[in-house]
């Protein structure tokens, strides 16, 4: 851009650059901190706080440990001074703690601000001049030792005031536009002002470095912190803070590295509230601290309420993607976030055996700050991953869909989200999850089903198409495989019935279970769903459903001759002893008929449907029973044993032993 020209570099090194910082891994415990959200953060309100609303703040940052809070410029309007006596003389301080006032090195507004804090417990006096080049050369018009001696001269009135004022005072002074400041003449004028206060380790001093304006990248920020760390005089007697602004979007970056350089405390505001782009966000920099195990010594383990009364009382909003406290901070838009939290592993934490990860998307568990991911939260739209859809389907409805079905279903969501250009909400998903998994018979259903234990499972099937309704008599290893059996037969189609899980539903009746089913053909998978009290009409349901899609995707409309399925159904049900010559006889036909007939209608030949129909049972035989394989061959028909292994393998790659073991 053009414009950058106009620009340059304003900021000043130290004369020596230090890094000790840098080796630092962490904070490995607290500042101090000090809340300026009554002062610094309320003057930037397009509507300041009232007196009553003021003392409700206050009141919530005591609540939430602030033990120093800056609470206003009573110099600078009659509702600070106010709020300031109002805190007194109502008896509204803790004993632990302190509040803080600011005033300009000025004799008159000084005296004002003393004034104010008459009769405090405990109070910090914050004195300010501004020391930077520009200030000095353009604004002022002093020279850096003219500018010094107005820090010097306020320094002195302080300690005269607080001798002849009631109460209990610390003082604190800040290079004001320290940012634009030689570092070194920074140091000086802060060595200057505790010359006159002479602090000492029972009785400190502040000195605070402010970030007004931001102007450089924060690890120069965290080097000229550490210089000034270095060379203050009393040092020991000194707490070191730093008041990080936020102009170049590096409030908590500053606050972080200034702690490392050596800074005892921070002062800054809830989510980041001050003037222009923000003051140090100290919500964000104490969990931050938390993300690493150290404990803050705030209290946001319910941050939700911190942020609704904070809105309440300054008018402002918290952004859907502050850090902790956004509304989108535990929601998850993109696929492989969702799929995350489907498996339920988001955050870190460590147990008494060492570090344990739950997640590896958020450096927090929500629980401990009082949220926590729910599934109103997980935005369902057009990048959305298949984990998230699972998992509101799991938290809002109790369903479990298979690992397998995930990615069918995340696909169909996102393309209807794409399509509309918008979110999805659960009830929405579940609405088209139902509509696309459940309520699938537009070729035909299944209505009514009876069954009797004979040689695994007979079945009275009856399909319904177009109101017209036929029973067919079929044979199975089970339920489920009886009804797929009948539908094979009644319309002439092959799948293979390749996923089936159930579950109890785990949100509203309890008494209801769900069925997921999975049936492929030509190397794809159509799903079903069935919800029901009874488990065998849930199984069923899904069954009907999975092979509705499959009729609809290969023009399957209308059932076969029932001859022919009455022929399909007489080899299930005999198949370990059906010739061509007891099927002739039984349905009045000729053998060359017969054998012609199967094949134009099916595609098989007589021999191809029995072997199909006995390897199935030899199949179930192997896995449900502890049979010997010749005893699996004899009953399934074949009296030669090797003759059934070579047609086994030939028809699974694998021998009967194998399938067995397979699992």
């Amino acid at each position: 851009m053009d414009v950058a020209k106009k620009y340059g570099r304003s900021f000043f090194l130290p004369p020596e650059m230090t890094y000790d910082w840098v080796t630092k891994s962490y904070i490995d415990e607290p500042p101090v901190w000090c809340s300026v959200d009554l002062r610094d953060g309320n003057q930037a309100l397009i509507e300041p706080m009232s007196l009553e609303e003021k003392l409700e703040f206050f009141e919530l940052l005591v609540k939430v440990g602030f033990k120093e809070i800056e609470v206003g410029f009573p110099a600078a309007s009659d509702t600070e001074y106010q709020f300031v006596r109002a805190l007194i003389e109502r008896d509204m301080v803790p004993e632990d703690v302190t509040i803080q006032v600011l005033t300009q090195a000025r004799e008159h507004i000084i005296r004002k601000t003393f004034e104010a804090v008459k009769g405090a417990p405990h109070a910090v006096i914050h004195l300010y001049n501004s020391t930077s080049v520009a200030q000095r050369e353009q604004v002022f018009g002093k020279s850096r030792e003219e500018v010094k001696q107005l820090a010097v001269d306020g320094a002195k009135l302080l300690q005269d005031l607080a001798d002849e004022t009631e109460g209990n005072f610390t003082f604190e002074y800040s290079p004001e536009s320290f940012p634009g400041t030689e570092v070194d003449y920074a140091v000086e004028v802060c060595n200057a002002v505790l010359d006159v206060w002479k602090p000492t380790p029972e009785h400190k001093a502040i000195i605070n470095i402010p970030t007004t304006v931001q102007i450089a990248m924060p690890h120069i920020f965290a080097c000229q912190v550490e210089y000034v760390h270095k060379h203050l005089k009393y040092r020991d007697a000194v707490v070191l803070s730093v008041h990080p602004h936020n102009d170049r979007g590096c409030g908590v970056s500053d606050a972080e590295m200034g702690v490392l350089a050596g800074a005892d405390r921070v002062e800054g505001t809830l989510f980041g509230n001050g003037e222009r782009t923000g003051n140090v966000d100290l919500v964000t920099v104490a969990l931050n601290m938390v993300c690493f195990g150290v404990e803050p010594g705030l209290d946001f383990s319910h941050v939700m309420d911190v942020r609704n009364t904070y809105e309440r009382l300054t008018g402002m909003k918290v952004h859907e993607r502050t850090p902790y406290a956004g509304d989108l901070v535990f929601t998850a838009f993109s696929g492989s976030h969702q799929d995350a939290i489907s498996k339920g592993m988001a955050w870190r934490t460590a147990g008494k055996s060492g570090e344990r990860w739950d997640v590896p998307y958020l450096p927090i568990d929500p629980r401990d700050v009082g949220r926590e991911y729910e599934s109103d939260v997980i935005r369902i739209n057009s990048q959305s991953g298949k984990g998230g859809i699972a998992f509101i389907l799991k938290q809002n409805f109790g369903l479990s869909i298979p690992a397998e079905m995930r990615e069918e279903v995340g696909y169909l969501m996102k393309g209807i989200s794409d399509k509309r250009h918008q979110e999805l909400f659960p009830q929405e998903i579940y609405r088209i999850f139902e509509e696309n998994y459940m309520k699938r018979s537009s070729v035909f259903s299944v209505p009514e089903c009876h069954f009797k234990q004979i040689d695994g499972i007979r079945a009275e099937v009856t399909i319904e198409q177009k109101k017209e309704r036929r029973i067919v008599e079929t044979a199975g290893n089970g339920r489920l495989d009886a009804v797929s059996n009948a539908i094979k037969s009644y319309f002439g189609i092959n799948y293979v019935l390749s996923v089936y899980e159930e579950h109890a539903i785990s949100k509203g009746s309890s008494s209801k279970a769900a069925s997921y089913v999975g049936i492929r053909s030509e190397d794809k998978m159509y799903w079903g769903v069935g919800i029901d009290e009874d488990i065998i009409k849930a199984s069923i349901a899904a069954l009907v459903c999975a092979v509705n899609k499959l009729a609809e995707q290969q023009n399957v409309t209308q059932g076969r001759e029932e001859r022919i399925v009455d022929i399909m159904n007489f080899i299930q049900s005999h198949y370990n002893a059906v010739t061509l010559d007891l099927l002739a006889e039984n349905f009045n036909l000729t053998k060359p008929y017969l054998s012609k007939y199967i094949r134009q209608k099916t595609g098989q030949t007589f021999q191809d449907a029995v072997r199909e129909a006995r390897l199935k049972r030899a199949c179930a035989l192997l896995k449900e029973t502890n049979q010997t394989v010749e005893s699996v061959a004899e009953y399934v028909g074949y009296e030669n044993v090797e003759h059934f292994n070579r047609i086994f393998k030939k028809a699974y790659q694998m021998t009967p032993l194998q399938y067995r073991s397979k699992g």
